[in-house]
């Protein structure tokens, strides 16, 4: 009698977009979590000199500005993709970067490590892109109406963000008596940074033409 062989389940494709944060199983530093907005600080200016933005200096009848970088990069891409279906790879690979930086910097605001951002190592955090083929995967014309899409998405995140909220308050308190992130807590502003991500690079980046899901989950 022959054996029978159920055949292999199909697994699904990943999403293109990929967001996760190793969770600190371990007691975390008390002290700079209570001062965790002040601490957060320098970094944060390193980020807004990449992010964007600019100073204006006033001196008399004269006034200089300096501009910072130019953070994500929208415009350009747009029109790339629209008028000559091509996404540059140094484009995607600065807008990556830039967003893995707030990521970290994010991560580190919202308590879930103590150990401070760095502005080039990945360390705890896992944000990964995948290069797309313009050709193939992207239309020429969604990028006019990718952002109105996305406004479900919008409208869900403003939740999300006011329960991420209170998720690092409990958080800050729990770390304070205990030195421990509570797991649930953690997963769900893990959850939250994996829904933005993906809204970012669909309506942003425009990195990719898939539809983000509803779900917090991979």
């Amino acid at each position: 009698m022959e054996a029978q062989y159920a055949p292999p389940s199909a697994t699904p494709p990943q999403y293109p977009i990929r967001y996760s944060v190793e969770y600190p199983d371990r007691d975390l530093n008390r002290l700079t979590t209570f001062f965790r907005i002040f601490t957060v600080i320098p970094i944060a200016i390193v980020l807004g000199t990449v992010a964007g933005g600019s100073l204006t200096v006033t001196a008399g009848r004269h006034s200089y500005e300096a501009a910072a970088a130019g953070g994500v990069l929208v415009a350009g891409p747009l029109l790339m993709i629209l008028f000559r279906k091509k996404y540059p790879r140094w484009w995607f690979d600065w807008n990556l970067e830039v967003l893995r930086f707030q990521a970290r910097v994010g991560v580190y605001l919202g308590l879930m490590s103590d150990t401070y951002p760095s502005t080039d190592e990945h360390q705890y955090v896992q944000l990964d892109i995948d290069y797309p083929d313009v050709e193939r995967d992207l239309g020429r014309g969604m990028p006019l109406v990718k952002w109105l899409l996305a406004i479900p998405h919008y409208i869900v995140l403003i939740a999300l963000y006011i329960g991420a909220i209170f998720a690092v308050i409990g958080a800050w308190f729990a770390i304070l008596f205990t030195g421990r992130f509570p797991r649930g807590l953690f997963d769900y502003l893990v959850g939250v940074g994996r829904w933005h991500n993906r809204v970012v690079g669909y309506a942003l980046l425009m990195v990719t033409d898939q539809y983000p899901p509803f779900a917090l989950t991979p």
